[in-house]
């Protein structure tokens, strides 16, 4: 049994046992290696051994991790420059191929909030996602072509990912709660070769019919050949979409999966469109695989037969992240609704029913819990649960506080960060290490994690900016329509040259940990969802009234909430009547995460003297922190109207 909360005022709040630690499959990676770092004593050691023996890591991850296919000869050249490092430059092999052909029963669980937990086996995993597979290829999609979807948290999505994937081709999706605008913007520069949508799904109750919306995006996706259509919600399929049952009705027994290089495209994922629409960007099918291999069986602990749910929609990375624990032979829990839907206890319940091991959610969801003082454990029996993870946004200390007093004593609480970007975390879990109060335990292993002052100097215990210092296997393989890759070394390396630069701040501990404190771009983060403001923007501005806008998140009780600055042509008012056709227009537009809590008027906008909006200005000043650079701005006078505004104080 390992030691629960300490209540006498040590920030240790949880330790595993020997047991524990001795069953773990790091210590198993370890003792398959012969090393001489205990990863209970010494995991800085064992950090510092997976960057200086780089080549010897990826491929014991590799091997440990089981990957179906041929390594090839070298697993890293060109370290250690970002540019030029290549992973397993001569290994093939097929991603659909590793997460359908394990054992254990069953594949998936799936259940929403109005519905119970429904299995599907193995089996018929294998068989509907070849059969897809094999129609996409009658359809002439090939490797390379693009598939979108546009669909709830349901075995379908997963199913579709892995049929387009079995073929090489790369697949992207979003969740049916954006607006229509959003999802053009995401698919409409992939320009999909299918696109597959739901007729509706439920949230807190209600029924969303999305079949118009459906329509209107396909009509807008050039080059698109077909629409499929998965009758959720009961509504009918959306008009000219072939129903999913006739997709997948012919099998695929004699299927040859297709051994594809290391570097194959398998997913493009989008980031939050700060300063325009979304950037697509582009991720590597081994380097996927092997990074989240390396993450769930080494540092969540994740095993054959484990039930694993990871609270998320399609539009998330965590998505992304949850089906490749099918790789390890886990059986993966979806669920699609709110979280707490009729009640705080849902996801708990379906927890208790399916036997969970690994249960992960977001920081805002435990911290929602906590104000509300619901005890799940007063009304559940939780006790499969190993870990409990949490990310999204940085975990409060006193939301550890709550987990090991209201959820369980004897789990590790793993608060893991990373992004979109990577498709994985830097930061993350020890399972044999000890469990720190508001403390992410440990840089994950192979990830040159460290934290840089302005100057570019390692600094502990203050706060500066997230960098990784080394290239590592899900390094992007760029930006979609980014020839030359130029928009993609802006993003990540034009801060410090040749440095990986994040967007966090953050302090590393004198323990080793991490506390991640927040974006250090424009991105807003309520809730743990990254919003881009220019997805905001382009929303209020078609209102006759707005004549531009400015949206930054104000940091509170260990969240952020979006505010909305609006600059009003001569005549108009900011009354309750225009705040809520300015809050339609978001939602509808947007979806309902990008939703101001606050929408003020303002006199002007500052701005930088290339004309961009001056939006990390904005946030000092709500904050009560002089901006850094006023030299920079064309009109640093327009910051008065956002100082000491009373309505930012409740």
């Amino acid at each position: 049994m390992a030691s629960g909360p300490n209540t006498a005022g040590n920030e240790i709040l949880w330790r595993p046992d020997a047991g524990r630690i001795e069953r773990a499959l790091l210590s198993r990676f370890v003792r398959a290696l012969d090393l001489p770092y205990a990863p209970a004593d010494d995991y800085a050691g064992l950090h510092r051994w997976s960057l200086a023996e780089v080549e010897r890591f990826w491929r014991a991850v590799w091997s440990f991790c089981t990957v179906q296919g041929e390594p090839g000869d070298c697993a890293v050249e060109g370290w250690p420059d970002f540019q030029r490092t290549r992973f397993f430059p001569g290994g093939r092999l097929n991603f659909a191929a590793n997460l359908l052909e394990r054992r254990g029963e069953p594949a998936i669980i799936a259940a929403a909030e109005d519905r119970p937990p429904r299995e599907i086996g193995r089996e018929q995993l294998r068989r509907d996602a070849l059969a897809f597979a094999g129609w996409l290829r009658a359809q002439g999609v090939g490797p390379g072509d693009r598939v979108a979807a546009l669909l709830p948290n349901v075995p379908e999505t997963v199913i579709a990912m892995l049929g387009a994937s079995a073929i090489g081709a790369v697949f992207a999706s979003a969740s049916p709660d954006f607006g229509e605008q959003g999802v053009v913007d995401r698919f409409g520069p992939i320009e999909p070769a299918v696109l597959l949508v739901a007729d509706g799904y439920r949230y807190k109750g209600r029924l969303i019919d999305i079949r118009a919306k459906a329509e209107a995006v396909a009509r807008r996706l050039p080059g698109l050949r077909r629409v499929v259509g998965i009758d959720f919600a009961g509504l009918g399929l959306p008009a000219g979409a072939l129903p999913w049952d006739e997709a997948i009705a012919t099998p695929a027994p004699d299927f040859q999966y297709p051994q594809l290089p290391f570097d194959h495209p398998l997913y493009i994922v989008f980031s939050s469109g700060t300063t325009g629409p979304p950037k697509c960007i582009v991720h590597r099918a081994g380097g996927v695989l092997l990074q989240h291999l390396k993450e769930q069986q080494l540092h969540c602990d994740i095993r054959p037969g484990d039930r694993v749910l990871y609270f998320t929609t399609c539009g998330w990375m965590m998505w992304n992240w949850l089906v490749s624990a099918l790789a390890s032979a886990a059986t993966i829990v979806l669920y699609d609704g709110a979280p707490a839907w009729p009640g705080p206890g849902r996801l708990f319940e379906l927890a208790e029913s399916v036997g969970l091991s690994f249960f992960g959610t977001s920081a805002k969801f435990i911290d929602s819990l906590r104000k509300q003082a619901y005890r799940p454990a007063d009304h559940h029996e939780l006790a499969t649960i190993r870990t409990l993870a949490s990310t999204g946004s940085p975990l409060l200390p006193e939301s550890f506080d709550y987990v090991y007093e209201a959820v369980g004593r004897d789990l590790l609480l793993a608060s893991i960060s990373g992004g979109t970007d990577l498709l994985g975390c830097f930061v993350g879990a020890n399972p044999c290490g000890p469990g720190r109060r508001g403390e992410i335990q440990a840089p994950m292993l192979g990830m040159a994690v460290e934290v840089w002052n302005e100057a570019g100097q390692r600094v502990r215990e203050t706060r500066g900016e997230l960098v990784c210092t080394r290239p590592f296997p899900s390094v992007p393989l760029g930006f979609w329509q980014d020839a030359g890759g130029r928009r993609f070394r802006a993003a990540y390396f034009e801060r410090f040259p040749g440095v990986w630069a994040h967007g966090d701040f953050a302090v590393e501990t004198r323990h080793g940990g991490f506390r991640i404190l927040g974006r250090s771009d424009a991105v807003l983060n309520p809730g743990g969802v990254r919003i881009g403001t220019a997805e905001i923007y382009r929303q209020v501005e078609t209102l006759d009234e707005v004549i531009e806008a400015v949206a930054v998140g104000q940091e509170r009780d260990g969240d952020q909430r979006v505010l909305l600055f609006v600059v009003l042509r001569p005549g108009c008012e900011l009354d309750e009547a225009l705040r809520a056709r300015i809050r339609r227009r978001i939602r509808d537009g947007a979806s309902p995460r990008h939703v101001p809590a606050r929408i003020l008027a303002v006199s002007d906008i500052p701005r930088t003297r290339s004309g961009k909006l001056a939006e990390l200005a904005v946030r000092d000043v709500v904050h009560g922190r002089e901006p850094g650079n006023l030299e920079a701005l064309a009109n640093p006078e327009a910051l008065a109207d956002f100082r000491d505004r009373p309505e930012l104080a409740d």
